[in-house]
């Protein structure tokens, strides 16, 4: 179910908005809204056709599986089987940015498609007010992996839902820019060791600190455990050149830190004082801006490997492997 054009309810969302968008999520259509890291393309979780709505949407491969967003810990008790380290990551860091795969409860009402057939599902209490209201209203869990074409760069602003999904979708909450930038953490804690599936809005120190350390191993092969692990992701269509420092004819530069070199065709800055935490925020809106077809490519400084920067490298790897 979608309009030819997606409703886009601004940022001064009323009740009667919030009801007509849980009334059109019951109904199996989808709604795109904020969170605190991306927007969310979302869909009734227990429904298997919205589900399916969602890989129709966004031209997503099959076998890539959903994050499933809940109100609280005790809805995705509902849905997945907590351990200690489980309820200890929970009690730190939800809701918020990060994203726990956990083994399916007994009856968990989630359709298989969601997790692409994994006897694990991938759930997460997100930060910010409108989804949790959201969910409040609707009463079920809500699906939502980021609301654009699967691949491409994830969107932080209702217009590059648009720019992405309009006439695919029933509807856009406009919430503003979103406030971390990048997709949550994914942690895999099916196994004895807990793993690190993709850096994001928590960082991995703060989570060994709750729970002790992770398998940092990049994920093996075969059908992946969360979302954000398919090689060639968050592209934009220029070629991205990572660890920059100078620059090339033709190229546009992502630039971090005070100086950045000479000879770029245009300068977005992730951060000019080298703040992570910025740098997270501006990451896919910066992208977005530089994919032109004006310039040969998109030259990117180099980043510091920790913290929010493990995330942020993350994305910039992938977004460069279309290019390699």
């Amino acid at each position: 179910m979608a309009a030819e054009h997606a409703i886009t309810v601004t940022e001064r969302l009323t009740p009667a908005d919030l009801d007509r968008a849980a009334e059109l999520l019951r109904a199996g259509a989808l709604v795109a809204f904020p969170t605190e890291t991306v927007y969310g393309l979302g869909a009734d979780a227990t429904n298997e056709a919205a589900v399916a709505a969602i890989f129709a949407a966004k031209a997503r491969p099959r076998f890539n599986p959903l994050i499933i967003h809940v109100i609280d810990e005790a809805m995705a008790r509902r849905l997945v089987i907590f351990d200690g380290r489980a309820a200890a990551l929970a009690q730190h860091f939800w809701p918020g940015p990060l994203t726990l795969v956990l083994p399916r409860a007994p009856g968990c009402p989630i359709p298989l498609l969601a997790s692409a057939g994994l006897d694990s599902l991938a759930v997460r209490v997100p930060g910010h007010p409108l989804p949790r209201a959201l969910i409040r209203a609707v009463g079920r869990p809500i699906a939502a992996p980021s609301a654009n074409r699967s691949g491409r760069v994830s969107p932080t602003t209702a217009e590059h839902v648009l720019d992405e999904l309009d006439g695919r979708i029933a509807a856009v909450l406009d919430g503003g820019p979103c406030r971390v930038g990048v997709e949550s953490t994914v942690i895999d804690l099916t196994g004895p060791l807990a793993a690190l599936l993709r850096p994001g809005g928590v960082a991995a120190e703060a989570i060994e600190e709750t729970i002790g350390p992770l398998d940092r191993a990049p994920a093996s092969e075969g059908a992946p455990r969360s979302p954000g692990l398919l090689a060639s992701h968050y592209a934009p269509a220029l070629p991205v050149r990572l660890e920059a420092r100078t620059v090339h004819p033709g190229e546009a530069l992502l630039a971090f830190g005070p100086r950045a070199p000479r000879g770029a065709k245009q300068v977005r800055w992730l951060s000019r004082k080298g703040d992570l935490a910025e740098a997270a925020v501006n990451l896919f809106a910066a992208l977005r801006a530089l994919d032109r077809p004006d310039f040969t490519a998109i030259a990117v400084m180099p980043i510091p490997e920790h913290g929010l920067g493990l995330a942020i490298n993350d994305r910039l790897r992938r977004a460069a492997v279309r290019s390699a």
